[in-house]
């Protein structure tokens, strides 16, 4: 089998997490460099990896680690602000690039990765997980089969407790921090957009034509503080930017509008909230609940909670052809299993030429709507042209040319 020469820039507690799960779940790839500018992330790999047997080379500036003699494809795990900059370079220098996903912090950021990308033809795919998920991908073959009759709306939310996470930036390297405490913003889309914009055929005959985001109060962070860390004095004085919740509307050029939600300073249980409305079809993870029109009685639909649940067999039904095989072969890795397929599809499609099935396009799309959801907030809600990085190439849904095994139709 051939391998791939993977290196890896950035192994904090996800690039470390993901290599350790590349050696030992995707035998395609090999890995031969990584590099993190912060030397204890860089030694801890460096021993966690080495007892599995690996022995990368070991680098602090990324622009060294990316060398086409020495890898064949780059995966970027570091901090959000230096996800765009490092691809860049990585393209240019014609080395395929794996992204892992973040907010943009302006809209010429996902210009120059478009531009850079068109100009050199290196192959990029950008990592969204969640487009890998069990439901989500149900959910896209049911809407392609039709079973939703026409989607009008969709709801997905990024809602996970970080308040730790989030002031251990401040304690223990962790690039959350700053951003939670200087901007205020959708700082985190990509999970819950990602399957939406796959649904909805976003830049392939779709595209988002306007944003509205509005945020609350920011008082989580501080109320946590005050109650776990009181005797750290830069942290109780720190007054954080970030609004607690944030409520991003999209408005579709079809007609479709989608709602997300940002909640991560605030005690609650981890969703991302997805929700499909058509007018013969509901789907609703708040309580894995498929509603199909005329199945129910309206003393049923009226009193639904016997019903919470019941989506198990929705997803048997339509389980997509990659969980199909997926389930023959054995789930593995993190995340339920979707972190082996994503970065299996990224070393698929560069082992085998095929298509890339997240794109350039979608990912300056997704990645978009942080910098635009500032803008937003920063004018009290005032809505926002949604830039169209495919310059009219979203009119035409041109079929994938080699779609390969885990390409998402």
């Amino acid at each position: 089998m051939k391998k791939l020469r993977i290196g890896i820039v950035g192994v904090g507690s996800r690039g470390k997490g993901m290599a350790k799960s590349i050696v030992k779940h995707l035998p395609q790839a090999e890995i031969t460099a990584i590099c993190d500018n912060y030397p204890p992330f860089l030694e801890r790999a460096e021993a966690e990896l080495k007892e599995l047997g690996c022995s990368p080379a070991f680098f602090e500036d990324y622009h060294d680690l990316l060398d086409p003699q020495r890898i064949d494809a780059v995966l970027i795990i570091s901090s959000w602000e230096t996800h765009v900059p490092i691809a860049i370079e990585a393209l240019k220098r014609g080395i395929p690039c794996g992204m892992e996903v973040c907010g943009a912090y302006d809209i010429q950021q996902c210009w120059d990765l478009v531009h850079t990308w068109e100009c050199t033809g290196t192959p990029f795919m950008f990592l969204e997980n969640c487009c890998y998920g069990q439901v989500e991908l149900a959910l896209l073959r049911a809407v392609r089969e039709g079973v939703f009759g026409e989607v009008v709306h969709c709801d997905g939310c990024y809602a996970h407790d970080l308040r730790e996470e989030v002031i251990g930036g401040k304690l223990g390297h962790h690039y959350r921090y700053d951003n939670y405490l200087r901007r205020n913003c959708e700082n985190y889309p990509t999970h819950e957009i990602g399957p939406i914009a796959k649904l909805l055929n976003i830049n392939r005959g779709n595209r988002f034509i306007t944003l509205n985001s509005v945020a609350s109060k920011s008082a989580g962070l501080h109320a946590y503080i005050r109650q776990h860390h009181p005797d750290h004095s830069e942290l109780m004085n720190a007054r954080f930017n970030q609004g607690d919740i944030v409520t991003t509307i999209l408005k579709c050029a079809n007609g479709e509008t989608v709602t997300m939600t940002l909640d991560t300073t605030l005690p609650r249980y981890y969703s991302r909230g997805l929700a499909v409305h058509g007018t013969r079809a509901l789907y609703d993870e708040k309580n894995h609940s498929f509603v199909l029109d005329g199945q129910y009685s309206e003393k049923e639909l009226w009193t639904w909670r016997p019903n919470w649940n019941n989506a198990e067999s929705f997803v048997e039904t339509y389980q997509h052809p990659i969980w199909q095989d997926y389930l023959n072969r054995g789930i593995v890795g993190g995340h339920g299993g979707m972190d082996t397929l994503v970065y299996g599809a990224f070393f698929d499609c560069i082992l085998e030429g095929h298509d890339i099935p997240i794109d350039v396009y979608d990912a300056a799309t997704w990645m978009a709507i942080t910098a635009l959801s500032e803008q937003s907030i920063a004018m009290n809600g005032a809505p926002v042209s949604f830039p169209d990085f495919t310059c009219g190439g979203w009119k035409e849904a041109a079929p994938a040319r080699n779609p390969g095994p885990f390409h998402l139709d």
